[in-house]
């Protein structure tokens, strides 16, 4: 079946093509294609192109097929194209003519539309709690080492002291940053685009303030066109913030794998938790943060792939789009994967102590002795050539003691401060409005 066949079969090969992975894909989209027609036929029935008991009819079915796709029972058949043209099926075999009242004043454009809307707001809030819970982790460790001193890096050499506070709190913050991203794309995707037909609107009286409110978006697609326009342009946006996150999850990976070699010696993870070497018996190997590394670097071409399959495509619907399923869908699966395993990997972090204690790491203190001078009346530049004349004479000798109080700093973490960065952020997401008009939609 097929919502836009006639009378003409149509060649096995181009069907075959032209469908390619969507009877798959689209498993992922019934929950919502089936939520979206909910809506639509409460609309329809509004403007009296339904009658209350056909709605009625609709609804009962609907929310049948609605827990059976939840539930992951819901099945598209052989020889039917997506899971917009299985639905109407489905309700036609067992409620007749009625059944093919539902597409009225839509097409599969704006179907899919609202569907990937739906999904993508689902998906967000799924990253999004994925996210936090890394972020709590990375902030209860920032608290429990903020004395454990480390060394800091720059140019791959030992620079500056730093503490594993520091280190575990910068990646907390850079991830309030990734939630500021996913956020702001939240809020464009939270919009309504049903009612936009093939992308030009419907002669039909239809109510689209009234799907807006019942699907729980924040905010309509006013301009049908504009609605369309927003196929493969939310895509892209939702890969950004797929890249910022791997981004900062991929640097901390890389990070676990340089500390957890011998030759730094900063962190170690129980046995159970790494692999061995075949040959080696001695090998402990960080696999799990080599494979969140090379995710993650795959991850951070998304928006490339992406735009390299709508670049110079002109307004309205165009194929290429159903490719953007394939690109994304497993993207977002990918992510999710990774941010729960970091989670559980830090759970078993050991962190070891007295790191900075050994005398290759002295230099990490030259910083601190040239500010003791200049907090005692010498000039900077003069204090730094005092410090750096001890350091090539072989005079220099390290004080561990370590004073940093500003804000930010080894003493001062402002974790507190973080958090309520954080929590002013996901406060804007407001998933409560969707979670409860889709309660409502399905009761």
């Amino acid at each position: 079946m097929k919502l836009w066949q006639k009378d003409t079969a149509i060649n096995k090969r181009i069907e075959n093509f032209t469908v390619g992975k969507d009877r798959e894909l689209d498993l992922w989209l019934a929950p919502y294609d089936i939520l979206g027609s909910l809506a639509h036929i409460q609309m329809l029935e509004s403007i009296n192109l339904l009658e209350q008991k056909e709605l009625s009819q609709l609804q009962i079915v609907l929310k049948r097929l609605y827990q059976k796709a939840i539930q992951g029972d819901f099945m598209i058949e052989d020889g039917i194209e997506d899971v917009h043209s299985q639905v109407e099926l489905l309700l036609t075999q067992e409620l007749g003519d009625i059944g093919k009242k539902i597409h009225s004043g839509r097409s599969r454009n704006d179907q899919v539309l609202v569907d990937l809307r739906l999904f993508f707001r689902s998906e967000i809030k799924e990253i999004a709690i994925a996210v936090q819970t890394l972020f709590d982790r990375y902030l209860e460790l920032s608290e429990e080492h903020k004395a454990t001193l480390m060394p800091g890096y720059t140019h791959l050499q030992v620079a500056m002291v730093s503490s594993f506070g520091l280190w575990f709190g910068a990646y907390a913050e850079s991830l309030v940053d990734d939630l500021t991203l996913l956020q702001s794309i939240y809020k464009i995707i939270n919009q309504n685009p049903l009612g936009s037909a093939a992308g030009y609107g419907s002669s039909f009286p239809l109510n689209r303030t009234m799907t807006t409110e019942l699907l729980g978006f924040e905010n309509l697609n006013y301009n049908v066109v504009h609605a369309q326009l927003g196929r493969g342009k939310s895509e892209l946006f939702l890969s950004y913030a797929i890249a910022a996150i791997a981004s900062t999850l991929g640097k901390f990976a890389m990070d676990v794998c340089l500390y957890t070699n011998q030759n730094y010696g900063f962190i170690s993870f129980p046995d159970e938790l790494t692999t061995g070497s075949s040959i080696m018996p001695h090998k402990k190997n960080p696999d799990v943060f080599e494979l969140i590394r090379a995710k993650c670097n795959k991850l951070q071409g998304l928006p490339t792939e992406i735009s390299m399959t709508i670049n110079n495509l002109p307004a309205g619907y165009h194929r290429d789009f159903q490719l953007l399923k394939e690109s994304l869908f497993p993207a977002m699966e990918d992510l999710k994967d990774c941010l729960e395993i970091a989670t559980y990997m830090l759970g078993h972090i050991r962190i070891h102590q007295d790191i900075v204690a050994d005398e290759k790491y002295q230099f990490l203190f030259s910083v601190e002795e040239v500010n003791k001078l200049v907090l005692s009346g010498v000039p900077f530049r003069d204090a730094y050539k005092i410090v750096g004349r001890s350091i090539e004479a072989g005079e220099f000798k390290a004080n561990l003691d370590v004073q940093h109080t500003h804000e930010g700093s080894i003493g001062n973490l402002c974790t507190s401060n973080i958090q309520e960065k954080k929590a002013g952020i996901w406060k804007q997401f407001a998933f409560e409005k969707a979670d409860l008009a889709i309660a409502q939609l399905v009761i």
